[in-house]
Order: C-alpha cells, then structure tokens, then sequence
C-alpha cells in the first residue's frame, strides 16, 4: 500500500525511499513487530477467556508438561497471522502475484490450523481434525499455488528443479513439479507443526528460516545479484523479502510472550500457516532443496515421528524414547531451555550452511 506512494517521488523526492524494498522490510519488521508488543497482551486475555482450560496437554507425553503447561491458551498463531497480514498489506508491493500467492497459502494453512485448533479446545482433546481430510486440504491449496507459480514464472524454470552447488544442472519436472511443489509446502507445514512442542522451540527457527529465505528471494528476484551469485533468477521474486520481513517481526514479537514460560502456544493456527509459507517461498525462489538444509530442524523433527511410528508398525520397538526427537532429548533428562536453545543453534548452524550454498557453485 505505501508502495504507492514512491508513484509521487517527482514532485516529493523523499518519496522515492519506497521504491526500495530494503528500505519497505526495514518497516514490515518493525510494523509487525510494534502490532504484537501494543495489541497481543489483549488479545491473550482474550484468547484464555475464550478457552477456558486452554490446549490440551498430552497424557502419553512429559509428565511435566501436564503440570506446567497446562492451562495455557493456544491459537497465538492469530497473533502472528494478524499481524504479519497488516504488515505485508502495508509494505508490500500489493500489485506482485508472487506476494499474493504465498500470503494465499498462508491464510489458508491458517485456517486448517484455526479449525484444527478450536477442534482440539472444545472437545478438550489432542485429537483435532481429521489427519486425512487436512492433508487434502492442504494439498489442494498448495496445489493452486503451486500451478499459480509456474504460470508466473518466467520460461521452463517455472516447473524446473534446481540444485545447489550446480549452477547449470536444471531438471525439468514439467507437470510432475506441481505434485512435487505440493509434497515441499504439506511437507514444510506439517514439519513445523511437529516441531512446536516446546515454549519458544518452533518460533525461533521459523524466524532463522524466514529471514534467510528471505535472502535469498531478493538475491534470485534481482538479476544482477541472480548473475553474479550464478542463481537460476527469479524476477518478481525479490518483494517477498518483505513478506519475510513480516514474519521475522512478527515472530519477534510473538516470542516476547511465547518464550519459557509460555504466556500462550502458537497452535496449529500457526505453525501450519507459518511452515506453508516458507514452502511456498523456497517453491517460488527454486530453492526447494535449500529448504530441506535451512529447515534441516523441522525435517529432523518430522523424520524422528516417520521413523518411530514406522518401528513400532513393524518390529513393535521404539527407536527413541519419545517422539518428536525434542521430547526424546527431554526424556534424557535436558531440560526445556537446553532442548530449545541447543536447537536454535542448529537452526541458525544451517541457515548459514544453507547460505552457502547460494556462492559454492
């Protein structure tokens, strides 16, 4: 919506700092930010009103959390939703489709999660939305954006697989890549959902993830960077730095009040809509094996909870102690803080990794 405003840099020359999407992300973080530190302490004595009892603990997880955590009102992912919307609407160039796409996919992960949520509180059980019906709703979402995408990239590397460390190894997919795009965003989405199990655990990584993707969608949406850095370019790409500016925001200011002990839990709400953008991102930038390095926490998360259950399917033995891995390492006897801030530095460990690979070709 600002972004109108540079149209006047003419007759008003200081105008024209809003041509400059540097300068556009600067304001979506701080925007998305200031949201959550002046509206969200309402908003969670709203959210534990409502609630009453709050989510539901797991009984066959840590016997600490039935203590600890219990009571504590979820759906905060309305929170960073909200926020990150107004942010990006504000900010953001609102005539790119790459924008609208990814908020699309974001929104809509939003509501599977909301619904999911607002399942679990009202029966006061863990057990939410059908498994089955949410993936399909999921993968139809992802579906129409992914097919948005490639009409909107430019030439054959709309549906192309690109590879890190090989500047010129591209392999088309053709329609093959709109199942594989789907499988990326449901896969990053449900990983991030996995992961947000403990007080500050998911927040952080998702904001590692977003603003290194957000990176590298401004690196690969500007053709000079594109041609220096030998990236496959992605025009148009370069305004979702701003989206991701939003959500760096919005999570810093989501983890004021998430961080140990937890005011309130993002829920499905947003660990589902906040792991759908990122796919989404890494789909539009070509960067979807990046994803997996960058988010190698969420895969390793996810990983843990295929591997266990696929065990037990078969042989009846448990490969850890509990499953997702977090809750394994607390079953080790780490404590909370020590899982969270062990994982964070992995997070940001390959986040850099991940970077590299941007130069390394």
């Amino acid at each position: 919506m600002l972004y109108w405003l540079s149209t006047f840099a003419e007759a008003i020359p200081i105008l024209n700092v809003f041509r400059y999407i540097t300068f556009r992300t600067g304001g979506a973080v701080m925007t998305a930010m200031l949201i959550l530190f002046l509206f969200g302490p309402a908003m969670i004595r709203s959210l534990r009103v409502r609630q009453g009892k709050g989510q539901p603990i797991r009984e066959d997880g840590p016997q600490g959390h039935l203590l600890t955590k219990k009571g504590t009102p979820t759906m905060g992912g309305l929170m960073i939703l909200t926020s990150l919307a107004i942010s990006t609407l504000l900010w953001a160039d609102l005539s790119n489709p790459h924008v609208w796409i990814v908020l699309g996919v974001t929104v809509g992960f939003g509501m599977i999660g909301f619904y999911d949520d607002f399942l679990k509180v009202t029966k006061q059980s863990h057990k939410g939305f059908s498994g089955r019906a949410r993936l399909s709703v999921e993968a139809l979402i992802s579906g129409v954006a992914v097919f948005a995408l490639t009409q909107v990239t430019a030439g054959d590397l709309g549906s192309a697989l690109t590879f890190p460390f090989f500047k010129d190894f591209v392999l088309n997919l053709g329609l093959f890549f709109i199942p594989f795009g789907i499988i990326v965003i449901v896969g990053a989405g449900n990983a991030v959902n996995l992961t947000d199990g403990l007080d500050g655990l998911a927040i952080v990584p998702v904001m590692i993830a977003a603003a290194t993707f957000g990176a590298i969608a401004y690196l690969a949406g500007n053709a000079v960077f594109a041609n220096y850095l030998q990236i496959h370019g992605t025009p148009g790409t370069g305004e979702l730095l701003v989206l991701c500016g939003s959500l760096v925001g919005a999570a810093l200011g989501f983890l004021w009040f998430n961080a140990p002990p937890a005011q309130i839990f993002m829920g499905d709400t947003g660990s589902l809509a906040l792991g759908g953008l990122l796919g989404t991102v890494a789909v539009a930038t070509k960067h979807e094996i990046v994803l997996a390095i960058v988010g190698g926490l969420f895969v390793l998360e996810a990983a843990s909870v295929i591997i266990q259950v696929t065990s037990y399917k078969l042989t009846g033995k448990r490969v850890f102690r509990m499953a997702p891995i977090h809750h394994h390492f607390e079953q080790l006897g780490w404590t909370e803080p020590q899982v969270v801030i062990r994982f964070w530095i992995i997070s940001i460990v390959l986040a850099l990794i991940g970077l590299a690979t941007l130069k390394l070709r």
